[in-house]
């Protein structure tokens, strides 16, 4: 598995393709740069993989980070790095190619390549069901009282409870997603922007994580 690497979304825009004379819509991510904060072995840890930090702050001796604890630190400390906003660990199967302090960046990736996209979806706040399950609404005329109300929840005496799973009203979005197989377009690299095939989850400004997917391997 190749490594991937956490980015922050921009927002989305089109391409213009002459040839095809299409528009494509992508989004765009800044990916990186990432430093590798800790490897771990199978013979230690029991899984051979890198950890690698985002946002973070290479220490120079004088600037300090309150938000960071000490233990925090002295896990950056060989890193060189005072502080780090995320931490985000990757599987891979050789570890020679990979050493502490070393700077990952946007160019880990390919124009073509497919990625799966892991964010936070917008949250919706507290939704009644019809806008979080998409539930039809009652008569809104001749008297009704029922217009978006969620109905019966349940039976009378048997079973005399509701039983766990029912669909009722309660708090829309702000939960994990992924978005796989998704075509790097275009990459620039000097301002380590990539521009992926359609959308992904979250806003903008949104912390999002990229692993490159299994189909480059089924289409290589």
């Amino acid at each position: 598995m190749q490594i991937g690497s956490l980015g922050i979304k921009i927002g989305m825009t089109q391409i213009f393709d002459v040839e095809k004379n299409v528009a494509i819509p992508v989004t765009l991510i800044k990916v990186g740069p990432s430093i590798v904060t800790h490897i771990k072995t199978k013979e230690k840890d029991g899984y051979d993989a890198i950890q690698l930090g985002f946002g973070f702050i290479v220490n120079n001796g004088e600037s300090t980070y309150t938000k960071t604890n000490k233990p925090e630190k002295g896990h950056l400390q060989r890193s060189n790095v005072s502080s780090c906003s995320y931490l985000c660990e990757y599987k891979v199967p050789n570890l020679e190619q990979y050493s502490i302090g070393q700077i990952i960046d946007v160019n880990i990736f390919e124009n073509g390549q497919f990625v799966d996209v892991i964010g936070k979806t917008i949250g919706k706040g507290f939704c009644g069901t019809v806008k979080r399950y998409n539930f039809g609404r009652g008569p809104m005329s001749h008297g009704s009282k029922n217009h978006r109300a969620p109905g019966s929840i349940g039976a009378g005496s048997t079973p005399g409870r509701v039983y766990p799973g029912k669909r009722m009203a309660g708090r829309k979005g702000g939960i994990q997603a992924t978005i796989k197989n998704l075509q790097i377009i275009k990459i620039h690299s000097e301002e380590s922007i990539v521009a992926v095939h359609g959308a992904i989850p979250g806003k903008s400004g949104n912390i999002v994580n990229l692993i490159p997917s299994f189909r480059n391997k089924r289409t290589s």
